[in-house]
């Protein structure tokens, strides 16, 4: 059994400090293609102030939420975040959403790996039955990662996002626990 719930080969799951994930939001929210990924709504800039207020008053709501920074194990360079949101524990169900903000770091692995870490703390730790996604249809390599991680694809809605003058589907995702536990043994081995 793997002890460390927090930590890979590639990154570990951390606590941040609100004034770090302020400036890191900040600088990230600047890569309209880091924006686009992470959320439908057109793309905005939040200063470092409004990233920190929103950090203090979301972290502070729920403190049973997950949501954990992400760092490499390499240089402990913060690259990225997960976290749940939607949790409902009468159903053991949660959506959750990553992001990868360091664009040096996409496409690596680290998101995967970050990923099957979180999956572990959800399934092991608060015994949730399921964890679900969305995914938007021009994110392909997302889709890819889900899918490696034991996501199946559950249901699209068809063209309801528009970008830069084309329609994309949303696509919603979701891993079993029992999934995830057969995915795991068969890695084990």
């Amino acid at each position: 059994m793997n002890t460390n719930l927090f930590e890979g080969r590639l990154v570990r799951l951390t606590a941040e400090d609100p004034n770090i994930l302020a400036e890191a939001f900040a600088r990230w929210g600047r890569n309209s293609t880091f924006s686009r990924l992470l959320d439908s709504d057109p793309s905005r800039l939040w200063s470092e102030k409004k990233n920190k207020e929103w950090f203090e008053k979301g972290l502070d709501k729920d403190s049973t939420t997950p949501f954990f920074s992400i760092r490499s194990i390499a240089d402990d360079k913060l690259i990225g975040f997960i976290g749940a949101w939607g949790l409902s524990w009468q159903h053991g169900d949660t959506f959750f959403a990553i992001g990868i903000g360091e664009e040096d770091f996409w496409g690596k692995g680290y998101g995967t790996e970050a990923l099957q870490l979180f999956l572990g703390y959800t399934f092991r730790e608060m015994n949730l039955r399921r964890v679900s996604l969305n995914v938007f249809g021009y994110n392909p390599r997302a889709v890819r990662s889900y899918e490696k991680c034991g996501f199946k694809i559950e249901g699209r809605v068809r063209q309801a996002i528009l970008k830069e003058g084309e329609r994309w589907d949303v696509i919603y995702m979701g891993i079993l626990r029992e999934e995830w536990e057969q995915l795991s043994l068969m890695e084990a081995t």
